[in-house]
C-alpha cells in the first residue's frame, strides 16, 4: 500500500456521504419528528475552495432533506445525489459527466451503506467516528468527527498535497 499523502496528489475529485460526514450522526428532531441536520461552516468553505481550484465535488446521500440539497447548491456543488439506495450508480453517474476515473476520486463515508462504493475509489477515507468496519477499509481516518471538520481535513490535506490550499481569489463567496 502506498503511502496516503503520496496518493493525494492523484485526486481529482471529491464524494461525500452526509449524514455522519457533512452533518453529525446525531440531531435533535423537529416538531414533525424528522432529524434537523447540521453543516460545518469549515467544511462548507474547503467544498468552495476545492471547487475553484477546478475540483468536481459530489453529494450522494440516502436521505432527504430539502435544505441540506440547498446548502450544497449554494456552495456550487453540481453533482447532488438523494433518495439514493445504490451509491455505486450515482457514483459512475458522476464519473461519466466528469470523465474522471475512480482511481482518482477521494470518497469519505462513514457506515455500512457507504462501504461497497467505497471499495470502487482511489482514495476511500472516513471522519473519526465512523463505524469499525468503514475504518478498516478506509486509507485514512480523520481525527475529526462527522460534521465536526472531517471535510475540511480532506480537503485541505489534498489541496496542500498539490499545492493548492490558498485560494488565489480570497474573495470566494463566504457563505459556507
Amino acid at each position: 500500500m502506498s503511502f496516503f499523502k503520496e496518493e493525494l496528489k492523484n485526486i481529482k475529485a471529491f464524494v461525500f456521504d452526509v449524514d455522519g460526514v457533512l452533518s453529525k450522526d446525531t440531531s435533535p428532531l423537529n416538531e414533525e419528528g424528522d432529524p434537523v441536520r447540521t453543516a460545518n461552516v469549515k467544511d462548507g468553505f474547503a467544498i468552495r475552495n476545492a471547487l475553484a481550484m477546478g475540483y468536481p465535488v459530489a453529494v450522494i446521500t440516502g436521505g432527504f432533506v430539502e435544505r441540506v440539497r440547498l446548502r450544497h447548491e449554494r456552495l456550487g456543488v453540481k453533482y447532488y445525489y438523494d433518495k439514493v439506495r445504490d451509491k455505486s450508480k450515482c457514483l459512475n453517474d458522476f464519473l461519466e459527466k466528469t470523465g474522471i476515473k475512480p482511481e482518482n476520486v477521494l470518497f469519505m463515508g462513514d457506515d455500512l451503506v457507504d462501504y461497497k462504493v467505497m471499495l470502487e475509489v482511489g482514495v476511500p477515507v472516513c471522519p473519526q467516528d465512523a463505524v469499525s468496519d468503514i475504518k478498516a477499509i478506509s486509507k485514512y481516518v480523520s481525527p475529526r468527527k462527522g460534521g465536526e471538520g472531517c471535510v475540511r481535513d480532506v480537503i485541505e490535506q489534498t489541496l496542500r498535497a498539490q499545492e493548492k490550499w490558498i485560494p488565489k481569489d480570497m474573495s470566494v463567496n463566504n457563505a459556507y
